[in-house]
């Protein structure tokens, strides 16, 4: 028999984040939205970390990071679950004591120096392989890094970097050797700010901030590589595939909290006399967000559990973000129909969650790379139809 059921301790956990967003973080929003309208971050970064401090008292610290290193590591479907919670906020809060999954290949020195203090929160960092020219095909990237005695050189942009503009330090990918490009060529380099690389903000019409970083001659030393010279292509696809299904979980966390909003909206909103709820067209909408909002649960969670079970998630993951992306963007746009020109006006969250969300459709991955992966893996019989459980 298959239990779809969480454990006790699974239920705790979740309910125990589910408290912590509602009592902490959600009283926070309109705080958020007052200061962005102002073209101010949404929360100041004294916040960000004091709320971060409550939740380490709360026991959460590092909900995906080895037990080593001082974290929960609470498994893939765990973290899918903190992550529909956290999603029910736009307030950018996220639990602290953790650090990005390939800063783990580094070496004990370089552990020392930027694994430890990411995951205690000394340290900021971003990843860089986006470039002008190679957005969804990371293949074609032009930086370059040139070796000079001890020393790698590097020339060349990165573009929507987030957390950029706030981070110390950068890993930062470069091509290494021309001739073997993306096979064998590509390098990833930890490089601190004071290396001499510098940013600029993107304006976007939704509150991610992501940055322009620039290369000029950055001198790298050669003990900065992270992993092997000409690994780090392997690298980057480690670090966009394994959180991927991130992304829907926080869509779902989002999408609920929203259709609640226009469940509680259409029973008191009146229009000729009636509920709107009572109306056919209403409630076909909010049915129709219902369904889709449960199949991208199923889809996420289930490529969470690949990744839990160290089995190839990527196909899974694929299929869960073009979902997950897909959904959020119709159930936020129906939302925001049924409540009218109210939905519309800044009074309301809904038009900040509706730019915010547009985004899940662009990055990790478009729609139209994760439809070419997964027509891509089923043409090439990489996966197969009918093939569960395998």
């Amino acid at each position: 028999m298959v239990d779809f059921s969480l454990s006790t301790e699974e239920r705790q956990i979740r309910d125990t984040v589910r408290a912590f967003v509602t009592r902490e973080v959600v009283p926070l929003e309109p705080e958020v939205l007052r200061n962005e309208r102002a073209g101010r971050p949404g929360l100041d970064p004294d916040v960000i970390k004091e709320l971060r401090a409550k939740a380490r008292e709360a026991g959460f610290w590092g909900v995906n990071t080895p037990e080593e290193y001082g974290g929960m590591n609470l498994g893939a479907v765990m973290a899918a679950i903190v992550a529909m919670e956290t999603g029910r906020t736009f307030v950018p809060f996220s639990f602290g004591g953790t650090a990005d999954n390939i800063l783990y290949f580094a070496n004990e020195e370089q552990k020392q120096r930027y694994l430890i203090p990411t995951i205690e929160g000394e340290r900021r960092s971003c990843f860089a392989i986006t470039e002008p020219g190679a957005g969804s095909d990371a293949r074609n990237i032009r930086t370059r890094a040139v070796r000079d005695g001890g020393d790698w050189v590097i020339n060349g942009e990165k573009v929507f970097i987030t957390g950029g503009n706030e981070a110390d330090f950068v890993m930062v990918f470069a091509v290494t050797d021309p001739d073997k490009g993306a096979n064998g060529g590509v390098t990833c380099f930890l490089a601190d700010r004071d290396m001499g690389w510098k940013s600029e903000p993107i304006p976007t019409m939704g509150q991610w901030g992501p940055a322009s970083l620039v290369f000029d001659n950055v001198r790298v030393p050669a003990e900065n590589v992270l992993g092997e010279v000409g690994h780090g292509f392997d690298l980057a696809m480690r670090w966009i595939g394994q959180g991927r299904y991130l992304i829907p979980a926080r869509a779902i966390g989002a999408a609920e909290r929203m259709l609640k909003m226009a469940i509680d909206h259409a029973n008191i909103r009146h229009s000729m006399g009636h509920p709107i709820a009572e109306y056919q067209a209403i409630q076909w909408q909010i049915a129709d967000s219902q369904v889709e909002i449960e199949a991208t649960k199923w889809l996420t969670l289930y490529a969470a559990w690949r990744v839990e079970n160290g089995l190839d998630a990527r196909h899974a993951s694929s299929i869960a973000k073009l979902n997950g992306a897909l959904m959020a963007n119709q159930v936020v746009d129906r939302v925001l129909q049924i409540h009218g020109g109210m939905g519309y006006t800044k009074e309301l969250p809904i038009e900040r969650w509706y730019r915010e969300l547009r985004l899940l459709r662009i990055f990790e991955g478009t729609d139209e790379i994760q439809r070419r992966t997964i027509a891509r893996n089923l043409l090439k019989g990489h996966v197969r139809l009918g093939g569960i459980g395998e």
